[in-house]
């Protein structure tokens, strides 16, 4: 287990590549400076089977995994907050295993452990099950599970200085299409 400050609570978030691990980053760490907790994140990448199930260990491939998790995480960081945020105690953590089991061995009872909540149907789960419903299962922290916006939600975030018809259509909302894969 991770040491603590002083043995107190923190926040620990759990992210992937995915806009729900994105906007789980994000809530954490706007709820890390509101409580004035240390924060957590862990990325945990699941060793392929068709190496566990060689003994292929010692081959560099789970150090590979480590270092692409810390990347990773370096990078939602930067895009998510424009680096590690101001005002907050970070410890980013890389680790290979299956996310829901290590999140839930990190996170302590006094805790509160972040989760993305995804949009996948049966089939997938079938071939990866899920982090969310894991941790649901098993963790002793307080556990928040948190959704992506709607398309809705994010236009009406959006604020449109003029609005002719030409204007609404123009490429803000096209762009804001395309990146979100949605017709427009």
């Amino acid at each position: 287990m991770i040491a603590r400050p002083e043995g107190g609570p923190r926040i620990v978030v759990g992210v992937d590549d995915s806009a729900g691990a994105r906007c789980a980053l994000s809530w954490a760490i706007g709820a890390a400076r509101l409580r004035r907790l240390p924060l957590l994140v862990v990325h945990a990448a699941p060793l392929p089977p068709h190496v566990s199930a060689a003994g292929q260990l010692g081959c560099g491939i789970t150090e590979a995994l480590r270092a692409s998790g810390a990347e990773l995480v370096a990078r939602l960081l930067t895009e998510v907050s424009g680096g590690p945020p101001s005002g907050v105690e970070l410890t980013a953590l890389a680790l290979v295993g299956e996310p829901g089991a290590a999140l839930v061995r990190l996170a302590g009872d006094d805790d509160i452990l972040v989760v993305g909540h995804g949009t996948r149907g049966p089939f997938s789960r079938l071939l990866r099950p899920s982090v969310r419903l894991h941790c649901a299962r098993r963790a002793r922290a307080t556990l928040v599970c948190v959704r992506q916006p709607s398309f809705e939600t994010l236009l009406e975030g959006l604020t449109v200085p003029d609005s002719s018809p030409e204007h609404v259509q123009g490429s803000r909302f096209r762009r804001l299409g395309r990146r979100l894969r949605l017709p427009l």
